[in-house]
């Protein structure tokens, strides 16, 4: 679709050029007096070669007149034959423009005029001639509006001023995709077969949409039959009938739709026919005591046609001979054999590089969904591994995490700040919540771990509850900065979104947190000796009540610091959390109960075999999660204390 803003642009400059600076000496109403008759009385067929010489004058006015032509603002003064750009004024009359001076020379009556108006197929030959003036316009906006729309619908007309455009583009961006958008025409409009085997030859390997899409239909084909192949045709393949390729029955059916044979004789339809002309006991002169035989039911009904009382049909060793005296092949739609070798060729190599990236996209992912496991289970392979306490509210701790983003959100309208402020405060929240637990309920039922589970477990209902009363059961935005917004796109194939590689990075923030913790403060080192051995450890001083606090504190505090996250893609509600419990258990028991390392290995597994499972399943991620849990099961019976087994008492116990 042509742009009036290129119209209305070439009008400003139209109007800037002084009347006495050569204008009258440049004037195109000669060369539109020239070829009025065609321009008026125009169509598809006779009109090129008054387009062609407007758009190979070069004069200035060129690109007005015929942008002008294609929206229909052209006008023609029947007194003189003179054209003009019109405009209505007060009244009902007319304002008539100069192409040349841009100035309004006069203003008549609608009947003194006639409208110029090109039809559909006129219009597009006018915008390929304007092609060339907006490809090389100082301004790259309406550059790169010629190019959107060249891409939107490209013709053999763009191929030549897209060429010529290219060696004065000053602009790399503008100037690379010129060249891609050449090399895509070239192999459609080309005439030459080694240009358009070349730009073949160099878009092999790549990844991009449109390079597929320029050249799949290249290798397109279409099956055909007859009693010889033709010379002229681009072959692909020759059939044989009754191979996989070509069913007997298709390969027939085919013979039968381009009208090379008569339909097959089935069974039934020649029992029917049969039964439809008994005369006197016998059908077409055969007794009936003798259709029991097949080659006698043949003779019948073969009467029956020299008769003009069935329709002719094919018997099976007609069928035979048909199928044997004919020839099956699939044919090209390119006439070309060597562009034909060439994209194909091509096109295995881009294969190639597709399920490479589709393999590296896939990894993304996995390492993205083990990046958000590792999150949500960190806190809890540390609690569980010091304490031992299977705790079945770490869920809504992750949940806790969420609903303190969105509170500060409605509190602090700043995405970027609100973030900064809902990470410590959702830990301090958490870590609060972990220690009022571990008080409370945990420290009266340590080395009962049936009782915890259960205990824990009600803990979770009642949370879940308490969630809901406060903040209803409808789902609460949790919105991510601006500059989380969007995705890091390598190709057409592999990206990523921000938020996911902003949670990768959060989770490697924690594991160095963590490692630092355990290996180079007091609390790290009284975490470690507690789980080795914790007697020991009360006999050197260390208070295990008061470690078992703080380490279940600081693993509810991490899972708040989880829910932040996990609440800027996921849904905030209630089950949030829930959605999350199970793979956490599965990443600490996999990796190794109480192990860092245990739990990154062991997230990054779970991570890569569930998507893994769901790019065999896509359309059923339920199935994905229940082999993903079957697989757990088996690999516990072969490692029951995970991939980094724990030394000391959770080992132990």
């Amino acid at each position: 679709m042509l742009k009036r803003l290129f119209a209305t642009l070439c009008l400003v400059l139209s109007l800037g050029m002084a009347p006495g600076a050569g204008a009258q000496d440049a004037s195109i109403q000669p060369l539109l007096q020239a070829n009025a008759a065609l321009i008026t009385e125009s169509s598809r067929r006779t009109i090129q070669p008054a387009i062609d010489a407007i758009a190979g004058s070069g004069l200035p006015q060129a690109p007005l007149v015929l942008s002008t032509w294609a929206e229909r603002d052209m006008w023609q003064r029947l007194s003189d034959g003179q054209f003009f750009r019109a405009q209505k004024v007060k009244g009902g009359q007319y304002a008539l423009i100069d192409f040349d001076t841009g100035a309004e020379v006069a203003t008549v009556d609608k009947d003194a005029i006639e409208q110029l108006k090109p039809n559909s197929g006129i219009r597009a030959l006018i915008g390929a001639a304007l092609v060339r003036f907006q490809l090389s316009d100082p301004d790259p906006a309406i550059r790169v509006a010629a190019l959107d729309a060249i891409d939107r619908a490209a013709e053999a007309g763009h191929l030549a001023p897209l060429k010529a455009a290219i060696p004065d583009e000053p602009d790399p961006a503008i100037r690379a995709r010129k060249e891609r958008l050449l090399t895509l025409l070239t192999i459609r409009f080309g005439t030459e077969s080694a240009m358009r085997v070349a730009a073949i030859d160099s878009l092999a390997g790549d990844t991009g949409v449109d390079a597929r899409a320029a050249l799949n239909p290249l290798v397109a084909t279409s099956r055909h039959a007859g009693t010889v192949v033709p010379q002229t045709v681009n072959v692909a393949a020759t059939l044989k009938p009754g191979s996989d390729a070509l069913p007997r029955a298709t390969a027939y059916d085919m013979l039968v739709a381009a009208g090379l044979a008569p339909p097959r004789l089935t069974a039934e339809a020649a029992r029917t026919t049969l039964s439809a002309h008994v005369e006197d006991g016998a059908v077409g002169g055969v007794p009936l005591h003798q259709l029991a035989d097949p080659a006698a039911r043949d003779r019948a009904y073969a009467a029956l046609v020299q008769a003009g009382q069935a329709p002719p049909a094919a018997t099976e060793a007609e069928v035979d001979q048909a199928l044997s005296t004919h020839v099956f092949w699939d044919q090209y739609a390119e006439a070309d054999p060597a562009v034909t070798d060439a994209a194909r060729a091509a096109l295995t190599r881009t294969t190639l590089m597709v399920g490479l990236n589709q393999a590296l996209d896939l990894a993304l992912d996995a390492l993205s969904l083990g990046s958000i496991y590792f999150l949500a289970a960190i806190g809890l392979a540390i609690t569980f591994g010091v304490m031992g306490v299977i705790n079945m509210a770490h869920g809504e701790f992750i949940m806790m995490g969420a609903y303190t983003g969105y509170v500060v959100q409605q509190l602090i309208p700043n995405y970027t700040v609100s973030i900064l402020v809902a990470i410590p405060l959702a830990f301090l929240v958490t870590f609060a919540a972990g220690v009022a637990m571990e008080r409370l309920v945990i420290r009266h039922l340590y080395s009962r771990p049936l009782e915890t589970l259960l205990a824990t477990f009600g803990i979770s209902i009642a949370l879940q509850q308490i969630a809901k009363n406060i903040f209803g059961t409808q789902a609460r935005p949790l919105t991510s900065p601006a500059w989380l917004d969007g995705s890091w796109v390598l190709n057409d194939i592999v990206g990523i979104s921000y938020i996911r590689i902003a949670i990768f990075a959060l989770a490697l923030i924690f594991l160095v947190f963590f490692l630092f913790l355990m290996k180079h403060t007091r609390l790290g080192l009284e975490t470690r000796a507690v789980t080795q051995n914790p007697k020991m450890a009360a006999s050197m001083g260390i208070n295990p009540d008061r470690v078992n606090m703080l380490t279940f504190g600081l693993g509810s505090g991490i899972a708040g610091i989880a829910g932040v996250a996990i609440g800027l893609y996921a849904q905030v509600t209630s089950e949030i959390g829930q959605q999350y419990i199970v793979q956490s258990f599965m990443t600490v028991v996999v990796g190794g109960v109480g192990n860092i390392w245990g739990a990154l290995l062991g997230a990054g597994m779970i991570g890569v075999l569930q998507k893994g499972i769901e790019w065999f399943n896509p359309s059923n991620t339920l199935a994905a999660q229940t082999y993903m849990i079957i697989f757990i099961i088996i690999f516990i019976q072969f490692r029951p204390r995970g991939i980094i087994a724990l030394k000391g008492r959770a080992a132990g116990d």
